[in-house]
């Protein structure tokens, strides 16, 4: 088998699908790859040979293996896209927004002995034990998520992640995510405090200092069932698995776990895990930071995300062994020109490389749910419950 990775992208999309005039019309025009390239010069050279022009332009001879992934969850969803990749199929959440909820959470908190307040007298928000804003999520599409954020300084995080916990049960949203960092507190939670659309509160989380160093965050999803992933089932098969990154909060393992955010540092834990392994393992790793940069509208500081991944590429792919694959691909698009600050509904791309695979057109994946239904053929295991495995199109004879 030799090494096998999954390398997200995550928020790179190649095109608006074609349902997003029935699902998500907001997002219609939306292509964050073409997009940030006409909003500022981008040199990614590694990606474009690997197959990306040829997806994008029609142009050029790839060198790997190349198609594209239609989204099979609803909306434009990061722990849903990971889920998907993994292989789910997952539900379809409610939209709820705290002025519905907030009473059923501010019950469940009080119940379990919480002091609960509201913060902001016209705001939905709610303060919990002087230290944990519980409202909803403004970066996600409108009534997806609720955000539970901590003040790290006044409570433990393992004690924020209970009190996002008694928020789950409340709630039917695709997501309830946990979050904080040492270096913000409370004060400045509170002061970003926004309605982003009418009846719509919740915490600016960009604006929060949150993010980057000393992020901590747990996502607690809907309705998948993370014993039939292919994470999963690859450990219960004896395989050793890597989460590093994003993947270390929303991809469900008992392994190796590093939920660092910066971009440098990603790469760097990847690639020592990766020489120190001699033999079969599995690394799921996810570059966050192009969707924070999307998320903050910023495509001076998503070009260098991606100009800096695709350098690492140039000199990581030579390392790759006779058998290792290299599979890389995204979640969902994040444009950062669409006029909204929010993930948009894009066809991902979807890059194999390898010296055993040839550069073959895999076409256009009905589900990211194929790429986990490949790997797990690839290493012998069942498949995982939902996709179909494209192994048999990129296998040299």
């Amino acid at each position: 088998m030799g090494k096998l990775t999954l390398l997200v992208l995550d928020g790179f999309g190649i095109g608006a699908m074609d349902d997003c005039a029935a699902v998500k019309p907001e997002d219609a025009g939306a292509n964050t790859y073409k997009h940030l390239r006409e909003s500022v010069p981008l040199d990614i050279p590694v990606l474009y040979r690997l197959g990306l022009g040829m997806l994008a332009d029609e142009t050029g001879e790839p060198s790997s293996a190349y198609g594209r992934c239609n989204l099979a969850h609803y909306g434009a969803d990061t722990f849903m896209g990971h889920q998907e990749l993994m292989g789910s199929k997952p539900g379809v959440p409610a939209k709820r927004l705290m002025r519905e909820v907030g009473p059923v959470i501010k019950r469940a908190l009080e119940a379990a002995g919480h002091k609960v307040e509201r913060p902001v007298p016209e705001a939905t928000v709610l303060l919990v034990e002087e230290a944990v804003v519980v409202g909803d999520n403004l970066e996600s599409q409108l009534g997806n998520i609720i955000n539970v954020v901590g003040d790290l300084n006044r409570m433990p995080y393992e004690k924020v992640v209970e009190i996002g916990k008694i928020v789950r049960e409340q709630v039917d949203t695709s997501r309830v995510i946990v979050f904080g960092n040492e270096k913000t507190n409370l004060d400045i939670i509170l002061s970003v405090i926004k309605e982003k659309h009418p009846g719509q509160w919740g915490v600016d989380s960009p604006k929060a200092n949150v993010y980057g160093e000393g992020y901590k965050v747990t996502h607690l999803g809907y309705d998948v069932e993370f014993e039939k992933q292919f994470a999963y089932m690859a450990e219960q098969a004896g395989y050793p698995v890597y989460r590093i990154g994003k993947t270390a909060d929303v991809i469900q393992a008992g392994g190796f776990s590093d939920p660092v955010v910066e971009t440098k540092d990603v790469l760097a834990v990847y690639q020592r895990l990766y020489r120190e392994r001699e033999e079969n393992a599995i690394f799921l790793v996810n570059v966050q930071e192009t969707d924070l940069a999307g998320h903050k509208e910023d495509c001076a500081w998503y070009k260098g995300v991606l100009e800096e991944t695709d350098r690492f590429l140039a000199a990581f792919i030579p390392e790759l062994g006779d058998e290792d694959i290299l599979i890389i691909t995204a979640d969902h698009g994040n444009d950062p020109t669409i006029g909204h600050s929010n993930h948009t509904r894009e066809q991902t791309p979807l890059l194999v490389v390898g010296k055993s695979i040839p550069p073959v057109s895999i076409g256009t994946r009905s589900t990211m749910a194929d790429i986990a239904a490949t790997m797990a053929e690839c290493i012998g295991i069942p498949a995982p419950e939902y996709g179909t495995s494209f192994w048999s199109d990129i296998r040299k004879p």
